[in-house]
């Protein structure tokens, strides 16, 4: 995740902190300087960097922590609030009839974009239209309308005409019964005078309500000259930052909205439509310091289950919570699971499950879960109808044809009816529990039996 180095480095900081009442001079130079230095590599600029550790370090020597506040909690306070302030507010989106134009450069992932955020305002009841304008990339009219088919939603673009300011007047003509907008424009490898000038003329034409600057986290420094250009040009009203899923620093984004003035609108974090996050800045560095985001946590668990129900009709999970659990129940939850994202961003959603966990976790611990999980739906796919219904009825014989039949081997299919198992006993436990019995049960589950938690409650354990 962007800047994910500074939530490693700050919360191994911070841990030398526990049993602290307060905070020493020592104590604080040291957490300035892990700030400065993980801001720095990952390319966050220097007066921005400079600025937010010279308020830390101000507030962390001179606030007083109220009574009952550990040191770590008051220092770990004031970083957060000291990070929401420079990522400053989400851009304001609103739910309403508007048109909003996209600019950056090629690359950046603009096309993707446009389908993404089409996608999400569609999810909120709107009715969105992709303009397609990129008449200089070869394939882009082709992506696009993927795109836009994949996200379900109105698509516009000519792959014939030359000229992108025709093209974004028809657009607007043929999308008039749309709710929402989303005006795609061509990049360039780099800013070039043609560039600005096509994207002028198309913002005079198009007259959108709010420009969005596209940029890849991977940008780095470059982001300053970048985000000045284009603000100049048009006017940023917000940035969206892209291609969050893999190993990009990110801070050149942070440095953008600084130089703009602006804000972050969406978060890219993956390559399906449906990889994209409204930017919320509190539950955002939330996650980095590994705190959790429960709010995007719900959004995307209610997202998976609507779409998995949508699916399967008759298929209701309280009802798992009444009668025998199946392997086709424990296949549902797993279809849930992948609907939410990759397993390693909805740890980072959960209070006490990312940051610190995951820094101890090795490197490829989500892959090799997320195999698993892979292998096990691979091993349901070749059982038979009553075989996922009665799993305890699964003998010797039939193993060894499912090991077979899925590519697998027998250890792997035993190892799948152990985990149903362990799930079908927990959820046994929950059947005519009142409020007090589940909370004692949950509170167990989070490890207060010494047991490491969670063990059992999901195909992953």
């Amino acid at each position: 995740m962007v800047l994910d180095n500074l939530g490693s480095s700050l919360r191994g900081t911070m841990d030398k902190l526990r049993g602290k009442s307060r905070l020493d001079e020592d104590d604080v130079q040291e957490i300035v300087k892990e700030i400065q230095r993980s801001l720095l590599q990952a390319d966050v600029e220097v007066d921005l960097v400079m600025d937010l550790s010279s308020n830390i370090e101000e507030r962390a020597l001179n606030e007083e922590p109220p009574g009952g506040t550990s040191a770590r909690d008051h220092i770990l306070k004031i970083v957060y609030e000291e990070m929401v302030e420079v990522v400053g507010d989400s851009t304001e989106i609103p739910l309403e009839p508007q048109t909003i134009m996209l600019a950056g450069l090629q690359g950046s992932g603009k096309t993707t974009t446009a389908a993404k955020i089409a996608w999400w305002f569609a999810k909120k009841g709107l009715r969105p239209a992709v303009i397609q304008t990129d008449t200089f990339r070869p394939g882009s009219y082709q992506q696009a309308k993927q795109m836009a088919e994949n996200a379900e939603v109105q698509f516009y673009g000519d792959p014939d005409a030359e000229d992108p300011v025709k093209i974004a007047r028809d657009g607007l003509e043929a999308t008039e019964d749309a709710d929402v907008r989303i005006v795609d424009t061509a990049g360039r490898h780099a800013l070039e005078t043609e560039l600005i000038d096509e994207i002028e003329e198309i913002e005079r034409t198009v007259d959108p309500d709010r420009n969005l600057l596209v940029l890849d986290a991977a940008i780095g420094q470059g982001a300053k000259e970048q985000a000045r250009e284009f603000d100049d040009a048009i006017g940023i009203d917000g940035v969206t930052i892209t291609k969050l899923d893999g190993t990009a620093k990110g801070g050149g984004a942070l440095t953008a909205v600084n130089e703009t003035d602006s804000s972050i609108a969406f978060l890219g974090t993956g390559e399906t439509v449906q990889d994209i996050e409204r930017f919320e800045p509190d539950g955002f560095i939330s996650r980095l310091l590994g705190m959790g985001d429960l709010k995007q946590l719900s959004e995307r668990v209610e997202r998976a289950m609507q779409e998995t129900g949508d699916e399967e009709d008759d298929w209701e999970p309280e009802d798992m919570l009444e009668g025998n659990f199946t392997l086709k129940d424990m296949q549902r939850q797993m279809d849930a699971m992948n609907k939410m994202g990759p397993l390693d961003q909805v740890m980072d959603m959960i209070p006490g499950m990312g940051g610190g966990m995951m820094d101890q976790l090795p490197d490829d611990a989500m892959d090799v879960t997320q195999d698993r999980m892979r292998n096990f739906e691979v091993i349901m796919d070749s059982m038979t109808d009553e075989e996922l219904e009665n799993p305890r009825s699964i003998g010797a014989q039939q193993v060894r044809r499912i090991a077979r039949g899925s590519g697998t081997d027998e250890e792997t299919v035993q190892e799948l009816l152990q985990q149903h198992k362990m799930m079908d006993q927990t959820l046994n436990q929950f059947q005519g529990m009142g409020d007090g019995d589940m909370q004692r049960m949950m509170k167990k589950m989070q490890g207060g039996d010494g047991g490491g938690g969670m063990g059992g409650m999901g195909p992953f354990g």
